[in-house]
């Protein structure tokens, strides 16, 4: 488990891990980043009062560097990744055990049931679970268990971890999906089962949201870079939606200058269609509920619902732009730095 600022959710993830009824000896490995807002103390009191806990240090609090290093202080064949920022569900490792040894996957996961305590964090979450938000991964929300591109979270073969070189510290985001590429480069299977289940609390802020999306994007458009079309087409889609913004904008201040005039300046509002058909799925969305499990609750939620699409949309989008043509450098997630995450109840 990777942790860095995670006063508020640590406890509670390390408790649905260490509550797993497994048969057999376990650990639980937690990376721990250079926090500020008491996680480190948190940690290390929990490692005092259970024997199964450890501690190693990530100090870049890169999440690839602080898996790795996890992984390699662990001492058991079999790796289940967990985040701090979520919850396992009960009896979630003695399924994913059992189906990895019934399907020989060398890799399992489950789906990514996201969840919020404030009408923000449950407006992402409903948009975490739908196809309309986040896309088409089997992880939010399949229902079919068979072979995947990627894994939620993982619950890994060590052996293969180590046979194709774990996780590529050089990547901040998207490490999984390029870990779990080659792993089916080298043969081995990679499987998505519906029964496994595993509570996600998405960030408690706009702006939170916004940094992480865009991070987010950029390293997907890094990954296009290295690996092209072996990404899905699904991942292609904000971009676009941000370069017709970018195209319907300059087409009106080209219309409005007098610069397109007449016939050409009808067939130019042809740019304006699918953001016209885009903004009318975000008001279904948002008001209706379409694609979405549950219509938002109350005015907040669906307001927030309204803003957060379009948000999570374009934040990705620019930052994958930003990725593809000058790849992702530096970029990290800096929405777990600042002020600190919303409490629990």
């Amino acid at each position: 488990m990777p942790v860095l600022n995670e006063r508020d959710y640590l406890e509670h993830a390390v408790r649905s891990v260490l509550q797993q009824d497994i048969s057999g000896p376990t650990e639980l490995v937690l990376a721990l980043g250079p926090s500020t807002d008491g996680t480190t103390e948190l940690a290390r009191r929990l490692a005092a009062e259970d024997d199964r806990v450890r501690v190693v240090d990530n100090p870049q609090a890169h999440i690839p560097v602080g898996l790795n290093a996890a992984i390699r202080a662990s001492r058991y064949p079999v790796v289940i990744r967990v985040d701090a920022h979520s919850e396992l569900a009960p009896g979630y490792a003695r399924k994913a055990l059992r189906t990895l040894e019934r399907t020989g996957a060398a890799n399992v996961g489950g789906v990514m049931r996201a969840d919020g305590r404030t009408p923000f964090q449950r407006a992402v979450a409903r948009l975490y679970n739908s196809p309309v938000g986040l896309g088409g991964g089997a992880y939010h929300g399949g229902a079919r268990e068979g072979e995947a591109e990627s894994a939620y979270l993982g619950v890994m073969r060590r052996e293969v971890l180590d046979e194709v070189g774990m996780f590529d510290e050089s990547i901040r985001r998207g490490e999984d999906w390029e870990l779990n590429l080659r792993i089916r480069q080298a043969g081995h299977l990679v499987w998505f089962d519906p029964e496994l289940s595993v509570t996600y609390w998405p960030r408690e802020s706009w702006w939170r949201l916004a940094r992480q999306f865009r991070a987010t994007g950029a390293w997907r458009g890094e990954l296009v870079r290295r690996y092209g079309r072996r990404n899905s087409l699904r991942y292609f889609a904000p971009p676009a939606l941000v370069v017709l913004t970018a195209l319907a904008v300059i087409t009106g201040v080209l219309q409005l200058t007098g610069v397109l005039r007449g016939a050409a300046a009808v067939v130019a509002t042809i740019v304006y269609l699918p953001l016209a058909a885009y903004l009318l799925l975000v008001l279904a969305v948002g008001l209706g509920g379409v694609g979405i499990a549950r219509v938002p609750r109350g005015v907040g939620e669906r307001l927030w619902t309204l803003a957060v699409m379009p948000t999570m949309h374009v934040a990705w989008g620019l930052g994958f732009l930003t990725g593809v043509l000058r790849g992702a450098g530096d970029t990290v997630d800096a929405s777990r730095l600042g002020d600190r995450n919303t409490p629990l109840p």
